[in-house]
């Protein structure tokens, strides 16, 4: 088994992803706003088992190609396995996307949840916009994770009960600024692009929102509970001091961080297959067309 991170968390990137889009939403973005009508070739920055090219391909013009790149042995095994029984062009590549030369071949440079994790994300930006041909375009699904976390309703209890949103707003500003990675940074993507250069710069939101409905079908609220257990919803937040000792570490006061623990450990006593609970995540869709 490889060492990267990722190459072990396939499953749980398999059993989380649908809880980001609804395909119609996807389907209206390649043809009302993108408006791809001619085939394109695809690159995908850190395309792990490849779920952009899974989403997109059947949406694009017959012809249309994709390319993933992914320094996880395992994620691009597998994301080869999957493609192999489909009808599309695909090549994968197992490459740091950081350090990696990419020739200016490509329609389309996308990326899915993988600038939050750089601690110099710009750098990257830079990197996909110089790899896409003239008139081509940058397009970017990135977390926006304050917004993300002011998007739940728990039945019977306030949101500030299990959400403290002014604790987590400050915990991730300070993460930011100690190490450079930004779980916000979905909402900032468009000031990078017009800063990079692209031309009709544009960021639009997901409109998935998921509720864990107790009327709904048996198997259907299990299959959603589990994934939104599998993202960490209502999940338990260990030892006390431990999970304390580390919120100081990273920047809280005593207190905010005890109240962090109160909140998550309520949290996680309280949600069950049987909770009503709707959650959007607020995923941001930032893209932007290169002129030369």
């Amino acid at each position: 088994m490889s060492d990267y991170e990722w190459d072990s968390k396939i499953e749980y990137l398999r059993n989380t992803r649908d809880l980001y889009y609804n395909d119609d939403y996807l389907e209206f973005l390649v043809k009302s706003v993108w408006k791809i009508t001619q085939p394109v070739n695809v690159v995908d920055y850190g395309c792990g088992y490849g779920y952009l090219g899974l989403k997109l391909l059947p949406l694009l013009p017959e012809g249309s190609t994709y390319t993933g790149i992914d320094k996880g042995t395992e994620l691009i095994n597998t994301a080869k396995e999957i493609f192999a029984r489909m009808p599309f062009t695909t090549n994968f590549i197992v490459a740091d996307v950081e350090t990696l030369a990419i020739d200016r071949k490509y329609n389309l440079a996308v990326c899915h949840a993988l600038l939050l994790h750089l601690s110099d994300a710009k750098k990257l930006l830079d990197k996909m916009i110089n790899c896409v041909k003239d008139e081509g375009m940058v397009i970017c699904f990135e977390p926006h994770w304050i917004a993300n976390m002011s998007n739940y309703s728990v039945q019977s209890y306030d949101q500030s009960q299990v959400i403290p949103l002014g604790i987590l707003q400050k915990l991730f500003e300070q993460d930011t600024k100690n190490n450079g990675k930004d779980g916000n940074i979905g909402i900032k993507i468009p000031e990078y692009l017009s800063e990079l250069g692209l031309t009709n710069v544009q960021c639009r939101l997901s409109d998935k929102v998921n509720f864990l409905d107790p009327n709904a079908e048996p198997q259907k609220r299990q299959r959603l509970y589990n994934s939104l257990r599998e993202e960490g919803i209502g999940g338990f937040p260990g030892e006390e001091s431990k999970f304390i000792r580390n919120l100081m570490n990273r920047g809280l006061t005593e207190s905010e961080a005890q109240s962090q623990y109160e909140a998550e450990l309520l949290f996680s006593k309280m949600f069950n297959v049987d909770s009503v609970l709707t959650y959007a995540p607020n995923m941001k869709i930032s893209f932007g067309t290169v002129k030369r």
